[in-house]
């Protein structure tokens, strides 16, 4: 059990690209230390992904959001040398529902278990509740990723094993992982998002200077009306951000959160931890009105890339869920020359905000033979789908065709 909670799988030996390797579980980020992990999870040549950082994951730990009673137990999946130094990490959980997971398989559950078998518990290595793209496999030195990804993905088939777990998944992985997972065997899912990039602008007019002369003055009248009740918009960063913001913050959050899930992922302790321990990542966009807080949305800011992570309100207005959430986002990545918005799961009404569709990628592992031969069936022909769906989304974003006048 190699210290590591009463669920995790015994100590692996095996031979690394470079050295020897133990592989353990461990069931809590505070048996892990911070810049080992962050070492794996954040290297110095990749850009800043705050979602797999150690502040971030034991956030969740310490707020109680992950755990037993959530149904997510961690059981991270790490990769030491001989020489004791932490080669590796996988942030993974067995999970007992499928929920908070934004890569929907209740369909596969459901035939597995109508079929006589147990689909709970699985492996999940994932970032709960975060459907953001991006590395899964942390491997820290750039010279052995690729030779050390076999072998985390045959002891995460292990630890499923040990675990007695129906599968592994490896969800919102990027597109190198996914393709390199695919091909020693794992089962290759896409789906989509709408991410806003920015292709150098100066300002939100250069932006609005590509987009096509009726779509540009829809956008512009959506701006005016959102704020046509006396809202006012602040960006807070930083020490900026006070606990009377996030109490403000939360209100909208459970809110929609209520309406939409039934019961919201997240608790009020988390982002009192989010704010005193990566304040600087956070960006809170809020909207007053009549010197009261009214509506907010959360973002995370990475290296190169703002977030969209949560929205909600207490009053409704004609267009200020599209203002806050996607307008504000642009107009604060171009502030900070950041390359692209990520604005979350779904959502086609994002395309005509600029948001334009592109691929997200998961992995799967299934020992049983039946069932992994029917999920690859079923994942074979819905590859083509979303392909087929985002190139026709493409052809209706809002932005000019090749020829077509600014004007």
């Amino acid at each position: 059990m190699s210290g590591a909670g009463r669920d995790a799988p015994d100590t692996q030996q095996t031979r690394g690209a470079k050295h020897d390797l133990t592989l353990r579980v461990v069931s809590s980020l505070d048996e892990v230390e911070a810049a080992a992990w962050d070492a794996c999870a954040n290297p110095a040549d990749l850009p800043y992904d705050p979602f797999v950082s150690h502040t971030f994951l034991k956030a969740l730990e310490d707020a109680g959001c992950v755990g037993p009673s959530s149904g997510w137990l961690p059981q991270h999946l790490l990769a030491v040398t001989s020489t004791g130094r932490l080669a590796a990490v996988v942030p993974s959980y067995l999970k007992s529902h499928s929920r908070g997971e934004y890569i929907f398989d209740d369909g596969w559950a459901e035939a597995y278990e109508r079929a006589g078998g147990a689909y709970y518990p699985k492996l999940q290595c994932a970032v709960p509740f975060t459907p953001v793209p991006g590395r899964r496999l942390l491997v820290a030195d750039a010279t052995e990723r690729q030779a050390l990804e076999p072998i985390l993905a045959s002891a995460l088939a292990e630890v499923t094993r040990q675990l007695a777990a129906s599968s592994y998944h490896v969800t919102f992985l990027s597109e190198d992982e996914w393709r390199r997972l695919g091909a020693i065997g794992l089962l290759q899912r896409t789906g989509k998002q709408f991410h806003w990039q920015n292709r150098g602008y100066r300002s939100f007019d250069d932006f609005l200077a590509t987009l096509a002369s009726r779509k540009r003055k829809a956008l512009k009248r959506e701006r005016r009306e959102a704020l046509a009740s006396g809202i006012e918009i602040e960006w807070l960063t930083g020490r900026d951000i006070t606990e009377a913001h996030w109490d403000a913050f939360f209100a909208f959050y459970m809110d929609t959160g209520s309406r939409k899930w039934g019961r919201p992922y997240l608790n009020r302790a988390f982002f009192s931890l989010l704010g005193e321990r990566m304040a600087e990542h956070c960006l809170l966009v809020m909207a007053k009105r009549d010197g009261g807080y009214i509506a907010g949305a959360l973002n995370m800011i990475g290296g190169d890339c703002l977030f969209g992570r949560y929205w909600g309100a207490v009053e409704h207005h004609p267009f200020l869920h599209f203002e806050v959430c996607y307008y504000q986002a642009i107009d604060f990545a171009i502030a900070r020359g950041l390359e692209r918005v990520e604005a979350g799961a779904q959502g086609e009404h994002k395309l005509l905000r600029g948001y334009e569709p592109v691929l997200v990628y998961s992995v799967h592992y299934i020992p049983d033979t039946g069932f992994r031969r029917a999920v690859a069936n079923y994942l074979e022909r819905e590859r083509h789908h979303v392909e087929e769906e985002r190139e026709i989304l493409s052809r209706y974003g809002p932005y000019r065709r090749d020829g077509e006048r600014g004007a």
